[in-house]
Parts: structure tokens; C-alpha cells; sequence
């Protein structure tokens, strides 16, 4: 049973944080490491018995009435009598946007299918938010503003007709596929290398294309573009007291789940199901939320899996509301971009999480924490704990601030010396990542084991590493990072040229590494601004050269001390 204590202990957490010495002191002996965050209480949900079936309001499960308005009378009818459950029974339920209400539990029944219709002129376009940002976009299918007390729940499905808006890549299919979805209309590119849904689709998406997207914010101007304005498909903003259980949630035109602005959210045996090549449909987007729990969830998307923002650049500066207090714990996560993910968009910041008990299969990439010059923001006091994954096609664990920009690291073939990157001033784009503490980790299969990749101006800093064992080609690059501590860390790589890579980074611990046997070469230091890095407590004499220095490198950066 998990535990949770109420706010004032949280406060008291945080407080006591933020007066630990940092991870170089803590690596010296100075104090014992600080223990995770103490999560305030997730207040739960609570309705009347009442129950209002969709039918006695008109509801057809044929698969071809509209049930829109049906949906819509038994909701307002619930929300009006005091609350209650809104029922779905077992069928197939055809319906435009369906808008919750205070009080309102939305039960799908075992065996009930909602299908979301493929005529976008169903869903108004309406200022809403895009990865960040204020915008138009078409109307969600699922949606809730301002509301206390709600619910979806059941063991039924939601289809939000995502084919019907989503371009696709024609790298992206076979043969078969490809001339499959020609068969169904739409159109192709100049290139015939994409397939849109509509020419509306295609203007929106090349005006996107040529970076000159509308700046208006009224809907009237985006009519002739209505099919490019893919809405996300569950959005709830400025709620309270959410519960979102049981229910399986597929082919989504956007983003799968989006609380925004939300406090005291449960997410519990969900599953979340989109194609692997849908743009943009990660499965959830908790986005300056507070408190919260994600527990035994399923997701297989075509982008992120568990994913927290907090609002992009400026506007989520502005903004200021962090996604804090949650817990993660004991879900899965296939084919998707990242399996738990970190930003990009977290200009708001990002603090106080645990994260344990998850699978990760097959994902691009397993730990993802992204961020980029101009973002801004703050990520800090990040917990992971108890994370297995396999066939992770790039890194296990990532540490990147250099989302969407050209890759600072030597591809393979090219000079080892590390690449000249120009540091800027500081400012309030800039972003940080600091105190993330993460232990018993286990990969199979991986390009990267531990990349970690800071900014000349900003390094990602106080990253603890522990009892982590991760099988990958390349074993850990560290590139502008200060108070990193691996301990007790495998790293099971084919390439040995080295197995561990440190560029322009100061007060690196490597404690009781293990490595193939016959290793080329263990660990290369380079970049005159790296000091302070120590290895211990590691058999040096496995490989066939210990260490390497970079020209700049003094021999006194280093200090090995042989087990």
C-alpha cells in the first residue's frame, strides 16, 4: 500500500533538499545522501449513485448515428442533478466531441466502443494550446475546462479516428501499406513521399514546413487549414480531482492525454494505443499539473510515452507553473520516443518525482531528458528507481540539451577531440537540470548506454548513478557535466574506443566500474576545462590502456586508484 503524507510534510522534503551539499561533497563523505521528496496526499474522487444511461437520451449504438447530442444531455444531466455516472453500455457509440462536467464519472462499460467521426467539421476550432503555446486547433474529442470532480472510467475504448488526420511518411510503410493508404484518398507532396489526409492537411502542413505559421489567434482565420489543426484527444485544463482508470484510449489525431493546469490527477490501468509512425501522439502529457499518481499503465505510441512539460520558451515562462509532486510507478511502455521523458517543453519547470517499477520495450530511447537554448526552466529532484528495458534503439539514459539542434558529438570515424562549441550568455532561456538520482537500472540492448550532454554556458549537474547494469555499443559519454557520480555501474559495450568518454567536465566520480574484458581502452579525458575526475574502485588491468588524456589535459585532472 502506498503512503503519502500531507502537504506540510512535502514542504518540509523540499525544504531539507534544498540544504544538501552537492554530490561532489556527498562523494567526499561529508553528509549521507538525501532521501526522496515526500509526496503531499492525491485527493481522490467521489460521486453520487445516480446513473444516466446514454440510451434513455437517444443514444444509438449502430456505428452510424451521430451521437453527439445524446452524450452531451445525459452529462449535463448527470452534472445538474449533483453527479453521478454517465453510462456506456456495451456497443458501438458514434459521436463528435464529447465536453465533461463537474461531478460527472464517464463509464464505459466492458465491450462498449466510442468511435470519434472522421468529419472534422464536428470539431470547432477554438483557441486552445499547442506543445506549449497558446494556438488554434480543432476541439478535442474528450474534453474539460475548469471542472472538480471527474472521471473516465470502465473497461471500454475511446477511438479518436487519428488516420483520418495524421500525415504519413512513405518511409514509414511498406510497399503494401503505402499503396493501401493511396487506395483511401488524400493526397501526396510535391516529393510523393508523405500522404496527407486532405489538400487542407497539406497547405497547414507545408505552411508549418516553410516556418510561417499563422500567428492569429482567432479561429476564422485557420477555416481553410482546419484538417492541419490535429486536436490532442483527451484534454483536461484547470481541473481538479481526476480520475482516469480502466479505459483503453487509441489512434489519437495528436497527443494522446494532456492535463493542463490540473491538481490532484489519477491515472490507473490505463492503456494508451497509437500507430509507431503517429506524429505527435505521445500517450501522456502531464503539463504543469501538481499532484499526481500514474500507476499500471500500458502505453504503445508513435512518440513519447510518460512525458512531463510545463509550457514552452516564453509563454511557459511567463506562465511559471511547474508540474511537481508526482509519482510513477509499475507501467510499461512500447514503441514510443521515450519511455519516462523529461521536457522538451518544461520551460515552467519540473521538480519532485519519483519514478519506479516501469518497463520499457523497444522505445527510441529509455530515460529521456530533453531540453534546448531558449527554453529555460528548471528540472530538479528527479527519483528513479527499479527500471528494466530492452531493444532501446539510441540511449538508455539521456541527459540532452541540445534538442532538435545539429548533434555536438563526433559521429563515429570523426576526430576524438571534443567539438568547439561557442558558449553564451546566460539568461532566462537558459535551462538547468540538477539532483536527479537514479538506481537499479537494467538494459538489454541499447546504442548508448549513459549519454549526458550539457551546454558550455550550463552543465547538467548533480546526477547520481547507481547499481545500473545496461548491455549497448557505446558505454558513457559526458560532455559539459559537473557533479556526476557513477557507483556500481556495467557497462557491457562493443565498442571498447573507449568505454567511457569525459569531455569538459569537472568533479566526475566513477566508482566500482565494470567492463568487457580486453577493452581497448577504458577511459579518455579530454577538453581543457575538465578536472577533477576520479576512478576507483574499478579493475583497471581488464583493459588494454586505462586511460587516455586529451592534449589539453593535465595529468593531474585524473586520479586512478586501482581496486
Amino acid at each position: 500500500m502506498i503512503r503519502f503524507s500531507l502537504l506540510p510534510g512535502a514542504l518540509l522534503a523540499l525544504a531539507t533538499w534544498h540544504t544538501t551539499p552537492t554530490l561532489a561533497q556527498a562523494n567526499r563523505g561529508a553528509v549521507a545522501q538525501p532521501a526522496p521528496p515526500t509526496l503531499p496526499a492525491v485527493r481522490q474522487v467521489k460521486f453520487k449513485a445516480d446513473t444516466f444511461n446514454i440510451q434513455k437520451y437517444g443514444a444509438v449504438a449502430d456505428g452510424q448515428t451521430l451521437n453527439t447530442q445524446a452524450f452531451q444531455q445525459a452529462i449535463v444531466a448527470c452534472a445538474q442533478s449533483g453527479g453521478g455516472t454517465v453510462l456506456v453500455p456495451a456497443g458501438l457509440w458514434l459521436t463528435g466531441p464529447i465536453v465533461l462536467q463537474n461531478n460527472v464519472n464517464l463509464h464505459l462499460s466492458t465491450g462498449a466502443l466510442v468511435q470519434f467521426t472522421t468529419d472534422h467539421q464536428q470539431y470547432p476550432l477554438i483557441k486552445t494550446t499547442w506543445e506549449g503555446e497558446e494556438a488554434i486547433r480543432s476541439q478535442a474529442p474528450i474534453s474539460g475546462t475548469g471542472l472538480k470532480n471527474i472521471a473516465i472510467t470502465g473497461n471500454g475504448t475511446f477511438d479518436g479516428a487519428g488516420d483520418s488526420w495524421r500525415p504519413v511518411k512513405k518511409s514509414k510503410l511498406n510497399e503494401g501499406e503505402w499503396k493501401k493508404l493511396l487506395a483511401t484518398g488524400g493526397v501526396l507532396n510535391d516529393k510523393k513521399d508523405s500522404w496527407y489526409p486532405s489538400a487542407s492537411s497539406l497547405k497547414g502542413n507545408m505552411l508549418a514546413a516553410a516556418n510561417t505559421p499563422r500567428k492569429s489567434l482567432n479561429p476564422k482565420d485557420f477555416d481553410d487549414i482546419r484538417d492541419f489543426l490535429r486536436p490532442n484527444m483527451l484534454s483536461l485544463t484547470d481541473c481538479q480531482q481526476i480520475l482516469l482508470e480502466g479505459f483503453t484510449i487509441q489512434n489519437s489525431p495528436a497527443w494522446t492525454i494532456h492535463p493542463l493546469l490540473c491538481q490532484d490527477l489519477t491515472v490507473r490501468r490505463v492503456t494508451a494505443r497509437n500507430p509507431w509512425y503517429g506524429q505527435n501522439t505521445d500517450a501522456i502529457d502531464v503539463e504543469s499539473c501538481r499532484n499526481g499518481v500514474l500507476d499500471d499503465c500500458v502505453f504503445s505510441v508513435g512518440d513519447d510515452g510518460l512525458c512531463i512539460k510545463s509550457g514552452r520558451d516564453a509563454e511557459g515562462r511567463k506562465r511559471g507553473v511547474p508540474t511537481e509532486n508526482f509519482l510513477i510507478q509499475n507501467c510499461k511502455v512500447y514503441s514510443a520516443h521515450g519511455g519516462f521523458v523529461i521536457g522538451s517543453e518544461m520551460s515552467g519547470g519540473v521538480r519532485n518525482m519519483i519514478v519506479r517499477n516501469c518497463t520499457f520495450q523497444g522505445t527510441d530511447v529509455g530515460l529521456r531528458f530533453k531540453t534546448a537554448r531558449g527554453r529555460g526552466g528548471m528540472v530538479e529532484n528527479i527519483w528513479v528507481d527499479g527500471i528494466t528495458m530492452t531493444d532501446i534503439a539510441g540511449q538508455a539514459i539521456l541527459f540532452d540539451m541540445y534538442y532538435m539542434a545539429k548533434d555536438p558529438v563526433p559521429q563515429t570515424g570523426e576526430s576524438v577531440a571534443p567539438p568547439v562549441i561557442a558558449s553564451q550568455p546566460l539568461n532566462e532561456g537558459t535551462p538547468q537540470f540538477q539532483h536527479f538520482y537514479i538506481k537499479n537500472v537494467t538494459c538489454k540492448g541499447a546504442e548508448t548506454a549513459i549519454l549526458v550532454r550539457g551546454l558550455p554556458e550550463m552543465a547538467i549537474k548533480d546526477i547520481n548513478l547507481e547499481n545500473i547494469v545496461i548491455e549497448a555499443t557505446k558505454g558513457l559519454v559526458c560532455q559539459e557535466a559537473e557533479n556526476i557520480r557513477l557507483k556500481n555501474v556495467t557497462l557491457l559495450t562493443a565498442n571498447t574506443q573507449p568505454v567511457m568518454e569525459v569531455q569538459n567536465s569537472k568533479n566526475i566520480s566513477l566508482d566500482g566500474i565494470k567492463y568487457p574484458s580486453g577493452a581497448n581502452l577504458l577511459l579518455r579525458v579530454s577538453g581543457d576545462r575538465s578536472q577533477d575526475i576520479r576512478l576507483t574502485n574499478t579493475n583497471t588491468k581488464l583493459a588494454k590502456k586505462d586511460l587516455e588524456l586529451g592534449d589539453k589535459v593535465g595529468k593531474k585532472v585524473v586520479q586512478v586508484a586501482a581496486k
